[in-house]
């Protein structure tokens, strides 16, 4: 139901939505974020830090191949996608127990033809990189200093995730608005006051196996 309700959160805000069946043999499948990233030249597949996972792109890179010359991570190198942020043309990568060095080179390697500049950033004490830190708004992100190094977003302005609230830095953005977590009133109170629309979604179950918002779409 907390699915269906994100996905209609999307609609809303004027997106495509194209849901891809379930597959009971992956259940991680439903964050499709990590297996692939689409950029508007070309899509990637990322070659997940955990080998159970890497059998969930091949639906995703099915559908993804139709509108995009696909390129690959290979080995040695992994990549989560939810390691991956983009802002413009700099594209900011989490040091994750999931997204190695050779991913992160090879990364760079594959976006450089396309003008991307790749920017290792060192993170801790969470999953990916897009739990520390977002995009909310032209020239601004979502942060937790005490997650990520900040040092890499000093060019944009910051607005810093109330400290009783250390998973609420993951904000997906659709256009000029935000999906958000309903469960995090006193960042949610921050991001409206820095004049950002935001729709609300309650993912308290995708919460309890390490998702967010930014998770289940690609």
């Amino acid at each position: 139901a907390q699915h269906a309700a994100y996905c209609a959160a999307l609609e809303s805000l004027g997106c495509d939505v194209l849901e891809l069946p379930a597959d009971p043999a992956h259940p991680d499948s439903v964050f499709v974020e990590d297996v692939a990233l689409a950029f508007d030249e070309v899509a990637i597949a990322t070659r997940p830090g955990v080998e159970f996972r890497r059998a969930e792109g091949v639906a995703v890179l099915d559908v993804l191949g139709s509108v995009r010359p696909v390129l690959r991570i290979e080995a040695p190198g992994t990549l989560d996608g939810g390691d991956v942020l983009r802002i413009g043309k700099r594209v900011f990568v989490g040091a994750s127990a999931r997204s190695n060095a050779p991913g992160h080179a090879q990364l760079g390697e594959l976006l450089a033809p396309h003008g991307y500049t790749v920017v290792t950033v060192a993170m801790r004490d969470c999953l990916h990189l897009k739990s520390a830190v977002t995009q909310v708004a032209e020239g601004a992100v979502l942060i937790n200093p005490a997650w990520v190094d900040v040092a890499p977003f000093a060019g944009y302005a910051c607005i810093e995730v109330d400290p009783a609230e250390e998973h609420a830095a993951n904000a997906l953005r659709v256009g000029d608005a935000l999906v958000y977590p309903d469960c995090f009133p006193r960042t949610l109170e921050r991001l409206r006051e820095a004049g950002i629309k935001v729709t609300t979604v309650d993912v308290s179950e995708l919460q309890k196996a390490e998702g967010a918002v930014t998770c289940c779409c690609i």
